[in-house]
């Protein structure tokens, strides 16, 4: 701590500020009318269907006489014979998938084994004003069966020798920008990056056909593409054109990273969900956080004094990283669905990072009337709160880890892990939970960052400055020399 200069504190706070600006307003830029973000806003955050509301449709398998006039009961022995709990459950977990593909975490999705149909309810999208359910639900029960073969001839299965690949041999799609060197156009690709065996199949196969061969690409029955092949391609990366918008390159990637269905679905209801809340209470809540952390931090001011100035920034910090966890301002974080449970969680977190800095505040306090110096004080004031943050915090990482096993993603990581656990109690979708745990989580873990990290960093380099040597400004009592 011996090492901390002057500059540190204003480095930190510099910093802090910094951060929480690009968090509220992020880094944008347009190409026409569409716009892209280098750094995700607030104004980016998607909110759960109980602030904004959403859309719950149902999907039924379309069946291959689904032209033919068919009875009731005749439809019933079809589908009966021909889809399986197995199908279902894979057509349930690919439609979760295809969600979170699109950073949908508050949604839940049902199926109905005996009537053989799959209920869905998800968020709209933020800063949607006309919402078009029938435009948003479209992508969720198509196949998406991805094939890149040989020739321009459509394989007549899978099992085709020309297939060089599937969706499945696929670890990464995205929707990116394209320069034709040649003419210095512009336009939007799918790029793949592709798993170990599919890169090697790939690379086989452009060797063979390279300088006199084409690969064709189809999803489901259409041809997207059938490129010449010029060269042989063995970096496990290529690329699908082929008249694409933004909008369409987003939604085929989106496609092939959930993966394909085993039968197509078709909708065969849709209704609007309206919010629990709505607009006007979204607004409410965001003027209140802001009162409310301005009245912490005045209180934290007055009662803890310097410690409680440093404090308040800590808890600015931690506030902004919540949000900037949420809104997808991390390129390795995506965006997350942001319900009132998660509010809550947010709120939560915060007060146990006051809850912390409280501790460590107090502890200075008593390790300056003990008699011991300013910088002893403030060093063996956080060594010996950690330990008592450090349990309070623990004990609530663990609920949160519960909470996002439980009513999270099946195929999530604490879903995996949890999963013999909470397997007795069947399934459950429940995703305004899932945002609670996440929250919790996230604000946990950037209170052992902002605010034990940040904070010591920031008061140790102030009680360098002459002005700040009074012990009566950490809570002690001057000393009589």
């Amino acid at each position: 701590m011996r090492k901390i200069t002057k500059p540190v504190f204003f480095i930190v706070l510099f910093l802090i500020l910094g951060f929480a600006y690009l968090t509220y307003a992020g880094i944008h830029y347009y190409y026409g009318d569409i716009r892209h973000s280098y750094i995700k806003g607030v104004d980016e955050i998607r909110w759960g269907i109980d602030i904004q509301g959403g859309v719950n449709a149902t999907f039924e398998p379309e069946l291959n006489n689904e032209d033919q006039e068919t009875t009731t009961d005749e439809m019933d022995a079809v589908t009966e014979k021909e889809i399986t709990k197995d199908d279902m459950d894979a057509a349930k977990a690919t439609i979760e998938q295809r969600l979170v593909s699109l950073n949908i975490t508050d949604s839940e999705v049902y199926a109905d084994y005996t009537k053989h149909r799959i209920m869905v309810s998800f968020p709209w999208q933020s800063g949607e004003d006309n919402f078009d359910p029938s435009e948003a639900i479209s992508e969720l029960g198509d196949t998406a069966q991805l094939v890149f073969a040989k020739g321009t001839e459509q394989p007549a299965s899978l099992e085709d020798e020309n297939v060089v690949l599937t969706g499945n041999d696929v670890k990464h799609a995205e929707a990116t920008q394209y320069q034709d060197q040649n003419t210095g156009e512009i336009s939007w690709v799918v790029s793949l990056e592709l798993k170990k065996e599919g890169a090697d199949a790939f690379a086989a196969a452009t060797t063979e056909l390279a300088g006199n061969g084409q690969i064709s690409i189809w999803m489901d029955d259409d041809n997207i593409s059938a490129p010449s092949v010029n060269e042989p391609i063995t970096d496990g990366k290529c690329q699908i054109s082929g008249n694409f918008t933004y909008e369409s390159a987003k939604a085929l990637a989106d496609k092939i990273n959930a993966g394909a269905l085993p039968f197509n679905l078709r909708s065969t209801s849709t209704n609007i969900i309206s919010a629990t809340l709505g607009e006007g209470a979204k607004k409410a809540m965001a003027i209140a956080g802001v009162i409310a952390f301005i009245m912490v931090a005045i209180y934290m001011i007055i009662v803890y004094r310097l410690p409680g100035f440093v404090a308040a920034i800590a808890l600015l910090g931690q506030a902004a990283g919540s949000l900037a966890c949420i809104s997808g301002f991390f390129p390795n974080l995506d965006s997350f669905t942001l319900t009132i449970p998660g509010i809550a969680g947010i709120i939560l977190a915060i007060g146990m990072g006051v809850d912390a800095n409280v501790i460590v505040s107090e502890r200075i306090k008593e390790e300056l009337n003990n008699g011991k110096t300013l910088n002893g004080a403030i060093e063996l004031g956080y060594k010996r709160a950690w330990a008592a943050v450090f349990d309070g915090n623990i004990t609530v990482v663990f609920v949160a880890v519960i909470l996002m096993g439980a009513f999270g993603p099946t195929d999530s990581v604490f879903g995996t892990l949890l999963k013999p656990l909470f397997m007795a109690f069947g399934a459950s979708t429940a995703g305004t939970i899932y945002s609670l745990g996440y929250t919790l989580l996230v604000g946990i873990v950037l209170n052992f960052f902002f605010g034990i990290f940040c904070s010591r960093l920031m008061l140790s380099s102030l009680s360098k400055f002459k002005a700040f040597k009074k012990r009566k400004l950490y809570g002690g009592v001057e000393k009589n020399d």
